[in-house]
This record gives C-alpha cells, sequence and structure tokens, in this order.
C-alpha cells in the first residue's frame, strides 16, 4: 500500500477478471486512488469490483452513449477525474485474406471509434488536467502474422495519443501510450505463454528473457498516471522486456509449439 496517487481519481475501463484492466485498477486503489471500473460483462465486472473494493459500471465501448455516462457518472461519483486508462480490446487473430466487412466493422468499433469517443468524453470532464493512458500492443511496431486489424488499430490509436498530447497539453493534459508484448497471465494471451514451448519460444525474442505479466504493465500505468511523469506526453512506452529489438515468432513457429513431439 503506497500514497503515490492519493487524492486522484481514476476510470479503468475494459476490467475483466484476470486481465490487465484488473491489475492496473487494483495497483491504482493500493496507491490512494479513488477508482471506479468498467467493462461489459456485469457479473464478471461486479467480482472484480468486490474483491478490489471500488465502484463499477457496465459499459459496451461501441456504444456511445454508454461512453458518455460512463464518465459522467464516474465524475459524478468520484469528485472529478484525474486518470483514465482505455484497456478494452479484441485479440482477433484471422489471415488477412479472410477479414470480411464485420470483422473490420467490429474491430474498429472496439480498438478505434470507441476509444477515441472514450478520450473525447474524458477531455471534456478533464477541466483541470489529467493523464490519459492507452493500452496499445508492441504488435502496433512488430509483426505478428494474421493480426492486420488488431494492429493497423491499436497503431492508429497511438497516433490518435499523439494528437491529443499535441492539442490538450496546454490544459494541463497528458495522453501516453504503454505496449506490451505477450502477457503471460491474462486472457488476452489465451493460455498459450502458459505452455514452456510456447513461452520459450518467446522469451528467445525478448532480450530480458521472459513475457511481461499484468504487473509489469500496471507499474507503467502507474508511473504514467503519478506526478512523477509529470513532463512525459505522446509518448508509446514499450513494455516488453526490449522485444522491439528482435521479433515476435512466426504464426507457424507458435504453432509448432503447441503441437505435441512426433512419436
Amino acid at each position: 500500500m503506497g500514497d503515490r496517487l492519493k487524492g486522484k481519481a481514476a476510470l479503468v475501463l475494459g476490467v475483466a477478471p484476470g486481465n490487465v484492466g484488473e491489475a492496473i485498477a487494483r495497483r491504482y486503489k493500493d496507491e490512494g486512488a479513488k477508482v471506479m471500473i468498467a467493462g461489459r460483462r456485469g457479473d464478471a465486472l461486479g467480482e472484480v469490483a468486490s474483491a478490489i473494493g471500488v465502484d463499477s459500471q457496465v459499459c459496451d465501448i461501441t456504444v456511445q452513449a454508454d461512453v458518455d455516462r460512463l464518465v459522467a457518472e464516474a465524475a459524478g461519483r468520484l469528485g472529478g477525474l484525474d486518470i483514465g486508462v482505455n484497456a478494452t480490446g479484441w485479440g482477433l487473430l484471422k489471415p488477412f485474406l479472410d477479414h470480411d466487412r464485420a470483422d473490420l466493422d467490429q474491430m474498429n468499433a472496439v480498438q478505434f471509434t470507441g476509444p477515441f469517443q472514450f478520450f473525447q468524453a474524458l477531455l471534456r470532464t478533464m477541466t483541470k488536467g489529467g493523464s490519459i493512458i492507452q493500452i496499445s500492443s508492441v504488435t502496433a511496431t512488430i509483426m505478428f502474422d494474421h493480426h492486420a486489424a488488431y494492429m493497423g488499430t491499436k497503431a492508429g490509436l497511438d497516433h490518435v495519443v499523439r494528437c491529443i498530447a499535441h492539442e490538450f497539453g496546454h490544459q494541463g493534459i497528458r495522453a501516453n501510450s504503454i505496449a506490451p508484448g505477450g502477457v503471460a497471465d491474462a486472457p488476452m494471451s489465451g493460455g498459450g505463454l502458459g505452455i514452456p514451448s510456447v513461452a520459450a519460444l518467446y522469451a528467445r525474442e525478448i532480450p530480458l528473457g521472459r513475457s511481461g505479466v499484468s504487473a509489469d504493465i500496471a507499474d507503467a500505468a502507474l508511473w504514467l498516471a503519478s506526478d512523477e511523469a509529470g513532463f512525459v506526453t505522446g509518448q508509446t512506452i514499450h513494455v516488453s522486456g526490449g522485444q522491439t529489438l528482435r521479433r515476435n515468432p512466426s504464426i507457424m513457429e507458435v504453432f509448432g509449439a503447441f503441437a505435441p513431439p512426433s512419436a
């Protein structure tokens, strides 16, 4: 327990049991912030809210009315907002030519339009400065097979974050992205990084020798939310053990690591 965020109010959108959003919300609460969490699944969200001891509200980021209502409600309950985090995402894996219009519309709604509107709502509320944090991905910088729609929207939103930093810095608002690699203990990774052969495949491409865990991302999110990062804005902070210095394994390497050894 600490006080690095004492007196600050934080809204974390995209929270579900065991995910990065939950880890960030827990860290903020432990460091003295007033916290409200939001996510799409009510039962799961309530479970996390009860465990952490924070307020919660169901919100579908693809529905603008939900987003606007969430930000207004959070500001009302918490007495304003100093920190806003978007930790939503959809990890679609599909060959490039197999993406259809429905895939693209949904990906844009979840990972571009929805977050854009969330940031708009935050910016209308943060009249006394604040910190906006987008959870991006290492794949916005380095390649991974069958992931184009995910990667493209994450990369596009990183540039939107830079635009926010540029346009609203004079109001004392900072905006930054955090780009994790694979997060071994998060649902988005699908459990694959818990398989030793897959974990070893990724570790080979990471200078620090391991995949990340949710606590690594929460550490970075705490720093960016705190006054310690008060002169940091418009940046993408890579929390990936240095993986951008190398690469992601190919999809065939990953499939091969899943496969049992031949007799």
